[in-house]
């Protein structure tokens, strides 16, 4: 079976024109030209990229998921490449229904009239790893069934390595090979694909974003039902919307169009900054919009999660960004430690004026925050930084709302939306409000340790190495002057309650 799909592998990429990704290297670039004269018969006209999408479609859904895994990385791929990999759609046949209620049963059980009261045999939507269909609970509660295609592991385990193996022949035949790093690529996309075949997973980044947004009126997220929820199987409220990229029926319907691109912007910097826990797969596709002008988010497959530091780097660069301030720019990169140290500042800060200040030649309702951190990213490259996957997905669905967002009102300013947000988030992390926050969370960590240091010294003291005892007296002034400057902080707070009482 390998050997045959390998054979149609290869008759698909010479067959579009693929082997100039594939010889592009000085050393092998007379075996590319007499591939050329033997082919010579070949119809590439196309551009590129569109050959490669069109490639991809005919090697089936695999490959199809493969290219809108590679459309998000827009810091490696080309952005004509990136672009036209961005138009691929899942277009996958149903699986039979008999097949969908055999993996049902198995998975929870019981019979399928013992789980649903109805049950619609045609899915409403089918995709390259799973198919929904809708039924209806005992209760009367309608849900939405995803159910995982049968022996869909076997046909992904043989097509990545086929993958690795052609990410192998491209980093050593190709002229950008290396950059490009396909090898990391497709081990990305190994991971990528196997947390999909968990629906487990995906019904608990459900449940979480549904928390965080709990009473939102802004976003709903469907309820997730666990006690029919498995590896194999998905079961989650069903949800009646209008999709959001059918604007004709949005005005119909009545909706604000200018509420929901502002609702849009809002809802993503507060996943960003607020829960560091954001839907990394925000395309039309995937959102509908409800009869209260609520959005309604849809497949949690992919979600992006970001640690303190990343949502302050990010913060810091925005808001240097568009005040242009590069200086400010140049210095984050290096505090976050992700370009080395002995890098010159006013060099990055050049390399990134060079980039950005053509970009607010334009109205600041005309430039686009994606396209700003793309060229970040690009900058940083120059200075052999590796980005961050985490960012790389927040680049892509950054893309993906602000699209979304021009779309419903061309006008959208999404600097002005979102300017207010950053500064609050800045203030709050800095100020005082999130000084007594951290004093809160630290507090227990200090209150456990102190009592413990004399017996942790001692036993240092007993060990006789050195390294170990000038660690240990280090850790104790650490934490003393912790503790000093603890009991100073609730010292100045007292006096200022005690004052303000006196004043009253």
């Amino acid at each position: 079976m390998r050997l045959s799909r390998l054979i149609k592998i290869v008759r698909v990429v010479f067959g579009y024109g693929l082997d100039e990704f594939l010889l592009g290297h000085a050393r092998v670039r007379g075996l590319g030209k007499l591939i050329q004269f033997l082919l010579s018969g070949r119809d590439l006209s196309a551009p590129r990229a569109e050959r490669l999408r069109l490639a991809l479609q005919e090697l089936g859904p695999i490959f199809v998921k493969f290219g809108q895994v590679l459309s998000t990385r827009r810091d490696l791929m080309p952005l004509d490449i990136a672009d036209e990999l961005a138009k691929l759609q899942d277009n996958v046949p149903p699986f039979a229904a008999e097949t969908a209620v055999a993996v049902i049963e198995t998975s929870l059980g019981r019979k399928l009239d013992e789980l649903f009261a109805e049950f619609e045999q045609t899915p409403v939507a089918s995709a390259s790893v799973a198919q929904v269909h809708k039924a209806r609970l005992h209760n009367g509660q309608q849900v939405a069934v995803k159910v995982l295609r049968p022996d869909i592991l076997p046909v992904i385990e043989s097509d990545l390595a086929l993958m690795r193996i052609m990410a192998v022949l491209l980093e050593k035949l190709s002229a950008d090979g290396k950059r490009l790093r396909p090898r990391e690529v497709v081990a990305e996309f190994d991971r990528y694909l196997h947390d999909e075949l968990d629906l487990m997973r995906e019904a608990a980044n459900a449940s979480q974003l549904r928390r965080n947004f709990l009473n939102s009126n802004q976003l709903l997220v469907p309820e997730v039902f666990y006690d029919f929820c498995a590896r194999e199987v998905f079961v989650m409220e069903w949800m009646d919307g209008i999709p959001v990229g059918r604007i004709d029926e949005l005005l119909a319907a009545g909706m604000d169009l200018k509420k929901l691109s502002r609702f849009g912007v809002e809802i993503f910097f507060t996943q960003v900054f607020r829960d560091g826990f954001f839907h990394a797969d925000m395309h039309p596709g995937n959102i509908l919009v409800a009869t209260d002008n609520r959005y309604i988010a849809l497949d949690f497959g992919i979600i992006g999660t970001l640690s303190d530091s990343d949502k302050q780097y990010l913060a810091i660069n925005f808001l240097a960004f568009f005040t242009r301030d590069y200086h400010r720019v140049a210095t984050a990169h290096i505090e976050s430690g992700w370009v080395p140290k002995e890098t010159r500042v006013e060099e990055l800060e050049a390399a990134v004026r060079t980039v950005c200040e053509p970009i607010f030649n334009k109205p600041l309702s005309q430039i686009s925050f994606g396209q700003v951190l793309l060229r970040l990213f690009e900058t940083s490259r120059r200075f052999n930084v590796e980005i961050q996957p985490q960012l790389v997905l927040l680049q892509k669905t950054l893309l993906n709302i602000e699209g979304l967002g021009r779309q419903l009102d061309p006008e959208l300013d999404l600097w002005q939306t979102a300017m207010p947000f950053l500064e609050r988030w800045m203030t709050d992390q800095i100020g005082w409000r999130g000084m007594l926050r951290n004093l809160k969370k630290e507090a227990p960590q200090w209150a456990a340790l102190l009592p413990v240091l004399p017996r942790k010294l001692g036993e240092l003291l007993d060990q006789n190495h050195t390294e170990l005892l000038m660690a240990g007296y280090s850790g104790l002034m650490w934490e003393q002057k912790k503790r000093n400057w603890l009991l100073g902080v609730i010292a100045a707070l007292l006096a200022g309650l005690l004052l303000t009482w006196w004043l009253k």
